[in-house]
């Protein structure tokens, strides 16, 4: 959309409270547009066949990369906070039978797109993918290297989970081919970790940073999430100097969202000892002010990289792009997604696989593809998601690019939402001028809230419980 960048957040984070507090709703993390919560029953498998056979068809299509997901939904324990799809078991049967699930999933693929297609981009995440041991991770990279090919140099990632691995481990994934770790910290305070069930000491986790590193390993992330139980502004920033003490090529930063009814683990969560607004604020600023005085860039919303990272420079250079893993280096290629609960993106569709292993398999069975609803995206889907992504990743936006592509007049067509944002611009979080919106240094910290505004369906539906709050 543009290559013009918005100005990175001021360190010390002075945005008044009364804006934050009054733009701090629930709404979309926007992964995708239109969001997950609006796909429908009626796309089912058949459409996502015909979405793969327009890809084959097509010449441009054929040329450009995939990117691959892969979600394990296995645990070893639960953590009480987490909000994904997972199953907790110890057995490693339900392991090895998944993994014969997936190499049929990949076949069905295979048969629509054609063999040989090249990946660019591979993901493992869960649950927790180093819940599998060396010789079933190993097999899963076999079955996806018999049936893709693994570009050499492409971005290759596993979430990993510091209690389950150890150096001997990390020499396998080296092994296998990944090049990107990242580890669930979350919080390092003992009585924090205690209250959501995820015990691992710093120094466990300092070890495996250290053999990661000497493993070769190419970026290293850390996940992080404010708003735990008994979490403090003061013991959380006690976590945020170990975490700097690491020094991560990338940090993710997360505000906890606890939705009890939506999520059962986050019943056993302790409501009355969840910090407050206040405190949930003092964590964000002291987060923000941390990291980049320790030399991180802000690259958005949740995501901070040293500026050697391959993300911080795709921020300078406006190449940054956003899919269901979040921010992302990559070109807005195809997603195929395999495995419970998986969500794809194949040309202008989305689909998300069966949520239980039953109908996942029974699926599978019928020898059809695991998809149980998604989205064909209209002509007006489109517009608003390449202006929706283009402020999600540059915070900037050009009306001639998108009047260009989209053959519309923008001010026109988007008129509501223009005069919608004077509220935001009033507060200082964007500058309206005659050709372009620009996000400024404070309205970074709240792009999701100026790009809900161009979300259709958000503003024709104001109850948005189902969404993290978003600060």
């Amino acid at each position: 959309m543009t290559t013009t960048m918005a100005a990175r957040p001021a360190s010390d984070g002075c945005i008044p409270e009364d804006v934050l507090r009054r733009f701090d709703r629930p709404g979309p993390r926007y992964t995708s547009y239109p969001t997950a919560d609006r796909f429908v029953e009626a796309f089912g498998p058949d459409d996502c066949v015909q979405a793969l056979q327009q890809r084959r068809q097509g010449a441009a299509g054929r040329a450009l990369p995939l990117s691959l997901y892969v979600h394990i939904p296995f645990c070893a324990s639960l953590c009480y906070y987490c909000a994904c799809n997972k199953i907790i078991t110890r057995h490693h049967d339900n392991a090895v039978r998944y993994l014969d699930d997936l190499a049929r999933e990949m076949d069905l693929y295979v048969a629509a797109l054609g063999p040989g297609q090249t990946v660019s981009q591979l993901h493992l995440g869960g649950g927790s993918p180093t819940f599998l041991n060396d010789a079933e991770l190993a097999r899963l990279m076999a079955l996806l290297h018999a049936r893709f090919h693994l570009a050499p140099g492409g971005e290759y990632a596993v979430e990993v989970d510091p209690r389950t691995v150890d150096r001997a481990r990390l020499q396998a994934l080296a092994a296998l081919g990944f090049n990107r770790l990242s580890f669930g910290v979350q919080d390092f305070d003992a009585a924090v970790q205690k209250a959501v069930h995820r015990v691992q000491p710093f120094a466990q986790v300092a070890d495996l940073v250290a053999q990661a590193r000497a493993l070769g390993f190419e970026s290293l992330n850390v996940d992080l999430i404010y708003g735990l139980p008994l979490q403090t502004p003061a013991s959380f920033a006690r976590t945020l100097a170990q975490v700097v003490q690491l020094r991560p090529e990338r940090i993710a930063l997360y505000g906890y969202a606890h939705l009890p009814e939506r999520f059962k683990p986050q019943r056993r969560i302790d409501s009355a000892a969840l910090p407050g607004g206040p405190a949930r604020l003092a964590m964000l600023a002291a987060a923000l002010a941390t990291f980049q005085a320790a030399g991180y860039v802000y690259v958005g919303m949740d995501h901070f990289a040293l500026p050697t990272d391959s993300l911080a420079v795709a921020r300078r250079q406006g190449r940054l792009h956003r899919n269901f893993q979040g921010y992302s280096t990559q070109p807005d290629c195809d997603l195929v997604a395999l495995g419970v609960s998986a969500i794809g993106k194949v040309g202008a569709t989305y689909s998300q696989n069966a949520k239980t292993l039953e109908q996942y398999r029974d699926l599978l069975g019928q020898g059809r593809l695991p998809v149980v609803r998604g989205l064909a995206l209209t002509r007006d889907d489109l517009v608003r998601r390449s202006v929706i992504m283009a402020l999600m990743c540059q915070g900037t936006l050009h009306f001639e690019s998108v009047e260009l592509a989209w053959l519309i007049d923008f001010r026109q067509y988007f008129a509501a939402e223009l005069e919608a944002l004077r509220a935001f611009e009033a507060d200082g979080l964007l500058v309206l001028e005659p050709a372009a919106l620009r996000v400024t240094a404070h309205g970074w910290m709240l792009v999701r809230a100026i790009a809900m505004v161009f979300d259709r369906y958000a503003q024709a539906d104001r109850t948005r419980a189902q969404f993290a709050r978003l600060l």
